[in-house]
């Protein structure tokens, strides 16, 4: 057989979305992160504010996070044809997304750890450069969320939650944390300034801590799914049972159902009948079923009698 020829029955593995738009977006946003986390140490250094200096290395580890998110892009884009892959790469943005909430997990310790720390022992605040550098930052967390938008999942907005970008929403979710903290120091900073209570800022970062720990769970949970491939709907093992035994005796002996990326599916299925078919016509049988990518069938001969028993003869 011709190279050529067999190349005509052979498919890629690229089960990935594009993702032009959100690595694009995500190099930008750690460009930004990086600037503003200059700017607060710099500012902190400067003003002696402690808080300023801690949020900036705070928006640090966040742009370790946006660098985790850009290399799973880079990384699947690079090796996806890359043989040894046996599904091609579309879990990696799975994978970069659980590895984000991890750190975003971690962050959400530390700052509620430091939070606890300035209750014990309260720090004096410099509210005006504070205040200042705060609102600064959380207009470029704000111009961040923008470019980070999943616009594919915008497009799927009435669909499943799967359709998500998990990758792209680690970095938003980073940002969003980011601004979430911006948002709460600034009313910490304004109320104690106002009234003098120091003690609202450790509160409002206990509380953002709390949202934060909350988000990576979220996404740990939906990452997590994928990578042990649990992620499947019932009804979709149903449906694809359903099809294959609707037509003669068909009965279906074994399936197996996995997620190959955040869009798409593979199946492997065998099948038992008295009336055994090509295997291509038992993957037509599944035709316009969404998400479903690579398809393999198992035929088994039954042998012996029909593998559907006659209806028994009522009374």
């Amino acid at each position: 057989m011709h190279i050529h020829t067999l190349q005509r029955w052979q498919h890629n593995h690229r089960f990935h979305l594009e993702q032009a738009h959100g690595e694009r977006s995500t190099r930008r946003v750690m460009v930004l992160t990086l600037g503003m986390m200059v700017i607060e140490i710099a500012a902190g250094m400067a003003f002696g504010s402690m808080a300023l200096l801690a949020d900036g290395w705070h928006m640090g580890t966040h742009a370790v996070a946006l660098g985790i998110t850009a290399l799973a892009y880079y990384f699947a884009r690079r090796h996806a044809d890359n043989p040894h892959f046996s599904f091609g790469t579309g879990k990696v943005g799975e994978l970069g997304g659980f590895a984000s909430a991890v750190v975003l997990a971690v962050i959400a310790l530390i700052m509620a750890a430091e939070s606890v720390q300035r209750l014990i022992t309260p720090q004096t605040i410099h509210f005006n450069q504070a205040i200042a550098v705060a609102v600064a930052g959380l207009i470029v967390n704000v111009a961040s969320a923008y470019m980070l938008q999943d616009r594919h999942a915008h497009d799927h907005a009435a669909g499943p939650a799967h359709h998500r970008d998990h990758n792209l929403r680690a970095a938003y979710l980073h940002v969003l944390a980011d601004a979430l903290t911006s948002v709460l120091a600034i009313a910490a900073l304004l109320t104690g300034k106002a009234f003098g209570w120091v003690w609202m800022d450790p509160l409002m970062g206990i509380t953002g801590a709390a949202i934060i720990t909350r988000w990576s769970y979220g996404l740990m949970l939906d990452t997590g799914k994928i990578l042990l491939d649990r992620d499947v709907n019932p009804r979709v093992l149903a449906d694809i049972t359903a099809r294959m035994e609707a037509e003669a005796d068909n009965r279906v002996a074994d399936i197996h159902v996995w997620r190959l990326s955040t869009h798409s599916l593979a199946v492997i299925v065998s099948i038992v009948t008295h009336f055994p078919r090509p295997p291509a016509h038992y993957k037509q049988l599944l035709a316009g079923l969404p998400e479903i990518e690579h398809v393999t069938v198992e035929v088994i001969p039954c042998e012996g009698e029909s593998c559907v028993k006659p209806p028994v003869p009522s009374g």
